[in-house]
């Protein structure tokens, strides 16, 4: 087959989502099909200006420019299927709309912020309209694939309609991790950052995107810290904290003990989840969770937000505390009861080790072959 994978501008500097459809297209080239990857160059966004005009000005470059290159192309290939490895490019869906095309959803919630459904996250008028703008156009679409149950409820949802072709196919875990020693795993960890680690730390593995939770995690530590006193470290492992979770770190009472972590290689985040006593990802929420499925492939036990799609990845192999409430009076008891659940996985021994085997048999279901298949039968379908 031939197939074209559609993805975000390099110039924008994402991780997650040109990391998804390299592993695609690494796979399909590997089982003998013809791959391109289309994505906008950076022309006028590459100019020295401002920081707000060179927002505008990649905005030209992906919705005005693009699009006309791209149209010359398409006229010209044959046999081919159009994939968006992104529903958040459904700007782009209509111009191969009366071709073979399909569109992977990973998560929907910049929609939903948009219609003021997750007051976490309120959304201004300039968002709004762009988040109408890319769902009139993946809208056009017929075929999709979403990572979660959740996120197929929610395609439908705003779709308004079940679409001829609309599977889940959970990600495959597209780093390769194993478990890692524990105490090999601490010291290699400690080598690289100069951290003592040898009692074990808690962890946390993410950006400062909202509705990872990074305060949440910090709030959670340092009441745990207060309650229990026991004196391990916290590391967040992930870009360069916000202002806000710097402030919340500077009021811990803990804060010498709380280190955060950027420009960790996969390597390192191997012996992080291994030599960990627990991943706690208190996410508001998700559109899959790498790291609950990551943590667990290493033998690491997890916290996490007993809400979809979290419990969808965790399975009965997490457990799972209740979202952070809205109300800040609220939050101390949040913490309080999510620290009792914390507590309570770091003094178990038998049942821990319980907790690690089924993580590991859960991490098994995502599965980057599987995954591979059941996409390529899709797109093969579409054709």
């Amino acid at each position: 087959m031939n197939i074209v994978l559609f993805t975000h501008p390099a110039f924008l500097g994402q991780q997650s989502m040109p990391r998804f459809t390299n592993m695609l297209a690494d796979n399909f080239r590997n089982r003998g099909h013809s791959v391109k990857v289309y994505s906008p160059k950076a022309y006028f966004f590459k100019l020295p200006v401002t920081p707000s005009l060179k927002k505008w000005f990649g905005y030209i470059d992906q919705f005005l420019i693009f699009p006309i290159i791209i149209k010359k192309r398409i006229r010209s290939n044959t046999n081919t299927v159009y994939v968006f490895t992104d529903h958040a490019l459904g700007i782009w869906v209509p111009i191969t709309k009366h071709y073979p095309t399909l569109v992977i959803c990973h998560d929907f919630l910049a929609q939903r912020s948009a219609e003021g459904e997750i007051p976490q996250n309120p959304t201004g008028m300039s968002g709004r309209i762009y988040q109408k703008l890319i769902r009139k156009g993946y809208s056009v679409a017929n075929n999709f694939i979403s990572v979660s149950n959740q996120t197929q409820q929610d395609l439908h949802r705003f779709l308004g309609r079940t679409p001829s072709t609309s599977r889940v196919v959970y990600n495959g875990l597209n780093k390769k991790f194993k478990v890692i020693e524990q105490e090999k795993a601490r010291q290699i960890l400690a080598d690289k950052t100069g951290i003592n680690l040898s009692n074990g730390y808690i962890l946390h593995v993410g950006g400062n995107q909202w509705y990872k939770n990074r305060i949440g995690v910090v709030k959670i530590y340092s009441t745990w810290r207060a309650i229990y006193n026991t004196p391990v470290p916290l590391l967040l492992i992930g870009t360069t904290p916000s202002p806000a979770l710097e402030k919340e770190i500077e009021q811990s009472a803990y804060r010498e003990d709380i280190f955060t972590l950027n420009n960790i290689t996969d390597e390192y985040i191997n012996a992080a989840y291994s030599g960990a006593l627990v991943l706690l990802f208190p996410s508001i929420a998700e559109g899959f969770g790498w790291p609950i499925a990551e943590a667990m492939e290493c033998g690491c036990p997890v916290i996490t937000t007993g809400e979809a799609p979290m419990t969808e990845v965790g399975g009965d192999a997490a457990l799972y505390i209740p979202v952070m409430p809205l109300k800040e009076t609220e939050t101390p008891q949040w913490a309080s009861d999510a620290a009792a659940v914390l507590q309570e996985i770091n003094l178990l021994d038998i049942g821990r080790s319980d907790i690690i085997k089924k993580g590991l048999v859960n991490s098994l279901r995502f599965n980057t072959n599987k995954a591979i298949n059941e996409i390529e039968k899709t797109i093969s379908e579409v054709l």
